[in-house]
């Protein structure tokens, strides 16, 4: 029986969740769903300088929001946790002292001053320091110190950390499932720190220790991780472990120019690259939920950035991808980021949903402009106004003259449609608007019968009548605005402009 797919995303609690994080959260999650397997939630927050205490609920939030709901994991349960690397603390000290014991790993005393004065000498040489085979013997560490200087410093309390001792003399053979053949001169490393002075383990020992006692199969993370690969197959044949599977994800691109998408872009242009607005004292950075996109658009358009399924179709279910998902058609080059590209997705998933399940969503938008909400007339503004817009906040935005009546007029509009008969002909329309019963189809044919009886062109009654409804000329169907407002309101807003364009 194959074994069990497990993934895991893995992030680090130090800010707001971005975009190019998100993605990886739903390749990961494809990935296991794809193949039956488990989708994990770790927080890797070893860097305690770096940490932000409302980090990590903003990533189990945004994950919530997303529907990429973990099988295990941080704030999800799971039998092989903690999930939170800084509860793991004693774990890590167990592994990092066996490679200390097989001579795989060594201590380091070096300070941080000895150590820039190492790379400013390198500098002076025209060289670029490096720790490691070519210049450990020369540095404070157990390697170049004899058992009683190491042991005697140890027993001082000297601050150390401890260092991966990797061996120079082959080539490290990788393959990665997007990239393929890697293969790097192991003389080339530097030997990485494992454990900080602050009793905590770097990125790469927790992550490797984890990912094995977790039974992670594959690791799907970002570009930036490639370097790091030799690094952490090196450890896991120190440690006698199966190594995972290791795949590289290609970069999301800002929307124009060169370079990553970053929070500067979004800012600069007016669009989010995180999934949920965050909250700083430098400001607030917006959010895709804040802003109206529906989590499913945001995931849809998110999955076309970096992979493509070879077809033309580009709507997809949550499910559908997972159903069609595989590494293979992931791109090894950059992607993308288009903010028009992320506006026609939402608009897509706004035109596929019924006024009914707009309709919650649409009158919190009401409610928030301090308006009562009508299940009937709201309906009816959905189903009338949403083929136009992108998202939820658009439909009132087109709508608002259906729950506010115009207290202005656009000067050009009036200029076009107030003529000096205006009034005469809109005081006639009211006589026979008496008469008409108020749905669309029976004040069309009024409409038509009046234009017809007073010997005029239709734009002499319907462009002042809009401007009268509407405060402009634009909106839909005369007669639609007119059944959707009710005889008293259609006759009190043609008064009102008769009132104030006749001063």
């Amino acid at each position: 029986m194959a074994k069990e797919v497990r993934v895991r995303f893995a992030p680090s609690p130090t800010g707001a969740l971005h975009i190019g994080g998100v993605r990886t959260a739903l390749y990961n999650y494809l990935f296991a769903k794809h193949h039956g397997g488990k989708f994990l939630l770790r927080i890797e927050d070893t860097d305690q300088a770096r940490f932000v205490e409302s980090a990590e609920q903003y990533i189990i939030d945004s994950l919530k929001w997303l529907g990429l709901t973990p099988d295990e994991g941080v704030g999800f349960g799971g039998e092989l946790g903690p999930y939170r690397q800084s509860e793991r603390k004693a774990i890590y000290q167990e592994y990092v002292d066996t490679l200390v014991t097989n001579e795989k790993a060594y201590f380091a005393f070096d300070t941080a001053e000895e150590l820039d004065a190492a790379r400013a000498l390198a500098e002076e040489n025209k060289e670029t320091f490096i720790y490691n085979w070519s210049t450990r013997g020369k540095l404070k560490n157990s390697l170049s110190m004899t058992e009683e200087e190491t042991k005697a410093e140890l027993a001082k309390g000297t601050p150390y950390v401890i260092r991966f001792k990797i061996d120079t003399d082959h080539t490290i053979l990788l393959n990665d499932l997007i990239r393929g053949k890697i293969s790097i001169d192991a003389s080339t490393l530097d030997d990485k720190v494992l454990f900080k002075s602050d009793g905590m383990p770097t990125y790469h020992l927790a992550n490797i220790v984890d990912d094995h006692l977790m039974g992670i199969t594959h690791v799907i993370r970002g570009e930036e991780w490639l370097p790091s690969m030799p690094l952490h197959e090196l450890l896991y044949t120190a440690f006698g472990w199966e190594a995972p599977e290791f795949a590289h994800l290609p970069l999301i691109l800002k929307h124009e120019g060169k370079g990553k998408l970053s929070k500067r872009d979004g800012d600069k242009h007016g669009f989010p690259v995180f999934p949920m607005e965050w909250v700083t004292e430098e400001g607030t950075a917006k959010g895709y939920k804040e802003e109206g996109y529906f989590p499913d658009a945001v995931l849809n358009m998110l999955a076309l950035l970096g992979w493509n399924p070879g077809t033309e179709q580009e709507i997809f279910t949550l499910t559908e991808l997972a159903d069609l998902f595989s590494l293979e058609k992931v791109s090894k080059s950059g992607a993308r980021f288009s903010p028009d590209k992320a506006v026609w997705f939402n608009h897509q998933y706004l035109q596929q949903k019924s006024t009914e399940e707009l309709l919650p969503s649409y009158q919190a938008v009401v409610k928030a402009h301090g308006i009562e909400t009508n299940n009937e007339l709201d309906a009816k503004v959905i189903a009338l106004m949403k083929e136009r817009a992108n998202f939820v906040s658009d439909i009132f935005d087109q709508a608002r003259f259906l729950y506010i009546a115009p207290s202005s007029y656009d000067e050009k509009a009036a200029k076009k449609a107030w003529k000096d008969d205006s009034k005469a002909i809109l005081l006639a329309f009211v006589e026979t608007l008496q008469s008409t019963d108020f749905n669309a189809v029976a004040l069309h044919d009024a409409m038509a019968k009046f234009v017809e009886e007073q010997a005029i062109g239709f734009g002499k009654i319907g462009m002042p009548l809009r401007l009268s409804l509407v405060g402009a000329l634009q909106g839909p169907d005369v007669p639609v605005i007119m059944e959707i407002l009710g005889e008293v309101e259609t006759v009190n807003r043609i008064h009102a402009m008769i009132e104030a364009l006749s001063e």
